[in-house]
């Protein structure tokens, strides 16, 4: 198994490079089923993830082939003649769960296994098969698989209320409805990035959606859709995590680039918070340039979905308040539980409490590095984060996470000044003795 060691102490400088998203990536991926003939999306991560969903692809007849090196996925969906997508793969991420939509819309049936994904938070998949069955499919589970059927003449459409808002099924929902033979409505759609990214893709294959952007979605069917070359967005969370990384592991004074970054997809909430920290932030086009302060001031959040502050970069927000003056808190309003990573800072003395959805930060204690275990991608790099301003050596275990959402992590970090490498160990060895 792989961990990341980090000698802390040691300063960022320059400039750190985003990646394509993630998220982002996978919806557009399951979007190439639509139509039939070769499609090309650019600036893909390489990433466990992608490299799991292209073979979930190439399980259906797709032919599908993921240029790691050159950051590019092109999928044949000409040949795809296989409805299925299987446990062994599904388990692994959650985002396969987007082939049920895909499939049934190719295909007019789908046989897809219900999801894992992380371990923490209910995200149940009712509302994916509640808005199928809204559009017209009918629906039953089987041993752990979801079975879709379309009527022999197709999706009619229909209107479906998502309650709560969710990215996963407003994705899913748009890939049935873009060629059902009918109109649909999806009300309280998810607004992230994400999603509009995805929904403008398919504009550009030939959907007809109205309202992208907008809390209201609304669909008209066509017959088909036609393979194009898109160009994915930059990763916003990974672009939140490395302006975090400047501000509080960078020389005071000393400006650091993040290329990459879309300062809309970052949203103005994350954005204020950042500058009340001390920071100064400059958006440059596509580029955003850090400036940190003599001391960080500590700046209570709330999460929320887009366009509040992301949940997925309130991990890294404790590490940043652990760092900070005075007392902060983080409530996450989205996936209450989400604070595996505490009890890790608390290994390197962070003195931080959780009481329900909320942990309160005490800022201005003495990082110490320690070995600390990931539990999830973003508790992770949040870990990595606290060993870039730890005293002595942190080890960070179970990196396995942390590959599924940040590409060369080590590297990027490394060139940025830090004091960082990838080594294997043995998970069940026993300890050296003293």
């Amino acid at each position: 198994m792989d961990k990341l060691v980090i000698r802390g102490g040691k300063p960022l400088y320059g400039s750190v490079e985003v990646g394509g998203s993630k998220n982002t990536a996978l919806a557009l991926m399951a979007g190439t089923l639509l139509a039939d003939g070769t499609t090309t999306i650019r600036h893909v991560p390489a990433l466990r993830d992608v490299h799991t969903f292209a073979r979930v692809l190439s399980v259906t007849g797709a032919r599908c082939e993921f240029d790691a090196d050159g950051h590019r996925v092109t999928v044949d969906s000409s040949t795809v003649d296989k409805p299925v997508a299987p446990y062994e793969l599904v388990k692994r991420m959650r985002a396969s769960f987007y082939m049920l939509g895909a499939l049934v819309a190719r295909c007019g049936h789908a046989k897809v296994s219900l999801p894992g994904g992380c371990a923490w938070g209910p995200r149940p998949v009712d509302l994916h098969l509640e808005g199928l069955k809204a559009f017209g499919a009918e629906v039953e589970l089987d041993q752990g698989y979801v079975i879709a059927r379309a009527p022999s003449a197709g999706l009619p459409g229909g209107t479906f209320m998502l309650t709560p808002s969710s990215v996963g099924a407003t994705v899913n929902l748009l890939l049935a409805a873009v060629t059902a033979r009918g109109g649909s409505r999806i009300e309280n759609a998810a607004i992230e990035p994400d999603v509009v990214e995805f929904s403008r893709m398919l504009e550009r294959m030939g959907a007809r959606i109205h309202g992208i952007g907008s809390h209201t979605l609304e669909v008209e069917g066509v017959p088909t859709l036609a393979p194009v070359e898109w160009d994915n967005c930059p990763d916003r969370i990974e672009a939140g995590t490395f302006l975090i990384a400047a501000a509080m592991a960078g020389r005071p004074g000393v400006p650091i680039s993040v290329k990459g970054v879309l300062p809309d997809h970052l949203g103005e909430v994350f954005i204020d918070a950042f500058r009340r920290t001390g920071c100064e932030l400059i958006l440059d086009g596509t580029s955003a340039h850090v400036v940190p302060p003599e001391r960080l001031q500590a700046v209570s959040i709330e999460t929320g979905v887009f366009p509040g502050f992301p949940t997925d970069l309130q991990a890294q927000w404790t590490v940043l308040l652990a760092c900070s003056e005075g007392n902060a808190k983080v409530h996450d309003t989205v996936y209450t539980d989400r604070f595996k990573h505490i009890p890790e800072l608390r290994r390197m003395n962070v003195n931080a409490i959780v009481v329900g959805g909320e942990v309160v930060m005490e800022g201005g204690r003495r990082i110490q590095g320690a070995h600390v275990m990931s539990t999830d991608l973003r508790a992770s790099v949040s870990l990595v984060l606290a060993g870039l301003v730890a005293e002595g050596e942190t080890h960070v275990l179970r990196i396995y996470h942390l590959d599924r959402g940040y590409e060369d992590l080590e590297g990027k970090l490394s060139r940025a000044g830090a004091d960082i490498r990838r080594e294997r160990y043995d998970e069940w060895a026993d300890p050296d003795p003293e």
